[in-house]
């Protein structure tokens, strides 16, 4: 997906100002982006854009989502001196914070299909509801920075996650808040009528005995949140079998294989964009 140009246009007006001396350098020169630790590629074709718009050659040496080691080079460009250096710092501030994203999803997703190999390795294949050739899902959130979702959603995906809803647009997901306001089965049925048949209806539930009651409401997908894996697992084998479950809250890489297998189908983790750290990016010139 392009980025639009004019975002960019903004990024760079907010890191130069008004009167820039500082990048004022003459002559041709080469730079190249190089990643200073392991990691997992993504927002590169970002950084080549930033350089492209201040009309500056950009070619990226890696696919997204690859994996890349500590000294490999990612990204090299050619152009005016004063164009590099204008584009440096904001092109490797997006690739190092997507890639940070990018590289904290994929641990996510490597912890998850370790649990899923484990149970499928297991003697005991009646522990769950799900079939032991499915996969749980590593999702992101709604918690991405203002004016970055784009950036930071496809940075999920590089990591082999699964974006989720992309905006409230995409699914109903009915939240505490919700029912607090109208009622546990009053707030299902409300967006129920008001939902396309082709929007899915998520519901938040806090006890693993609402997980049921919020199938028999409706829902299509039942959220377990801030719930223990031993609470999760007990609402996941209540519900029926054409109800999707998802876990999120306070999951972290760590216990991302306890709920993996507790038999949810989903695991959401807003740590993934609101906590990852930036990978480490060094450009250099000449």
């Amino acid at each position: 997906m392009p980025i639009d140009r004019s975002r960019i246009e903004r990024w760079l007006r907010e890191d130069l100002g008004h009167h820039d001396v500082t990048n004022h350098v003459p002559g041709e020169t080469t730079g190249r982006l190089v990643v200073t630790e392991d990691g997992v590629a993504a927002g590169i074709e970002t950084a080549a854009a930033v350089f492209d718009h201040l009309d500056v050659e950009a070619k990226a040496l890696v696919d997204t989502g690859e994996r890349v080691e500590a000294g490999q080079r990612v990204l090299a460009v050619d152009g005016p001196a004063r164009a590099v250096l204008r584009g440096e710092r904001v092109a490797v501030n997006v690739a190092a914070h997507a890639s940070g994203i990018a590289t904290r999803t994929r641990a996510a997703v490597d912890a998850a299909h370790e649990a899923s190999t484990a149970r499928r390795a297991s003697a005991d294949r009646t522990a769950n509801r799900r079939g032991t050739d499915d996969e749980v899902r590593i999702a992101g959130t709604r918690k991405t920075t203002p004016g970055l979702r784009g950036i930071e959603k496809r940075a999920i995906a590089a990591g082999g996650g699964d974006t989720h809803r992309l905006d409230c647009s995409q699914m109903v997901m009915v939240k505490e808040n919700h029912i607090a306001e109208m009622g546990f089965e009053s707030a299902i049925g409300h967006f129920r009528e008001r939902a396309s048949f082709t929007t899915k209806i998520e519901v938040e539930v806090e006890r693993p005995a609402d997980g049921r009651r919020a199938a028999n409401a409706g829902a299509d997908i039942v959220l377990f949140d801030n719930l223990a894996p031993d609470a999760v697992a007990k609402g996941v084998a209540e519900l029926p079998d054409d109800t999707l479950a998802e876990a999120s809250g306070g999951i972290t890489i760590e216990t991302v294989p306890e709920y993996a297998a507790t038999g949810v189908d989903v695991i959401s983790l807003g740590s993934l964009t609101h906590s990852a750290p930036a990978l480490d990016y060094s450009f250099r010139t000449g």
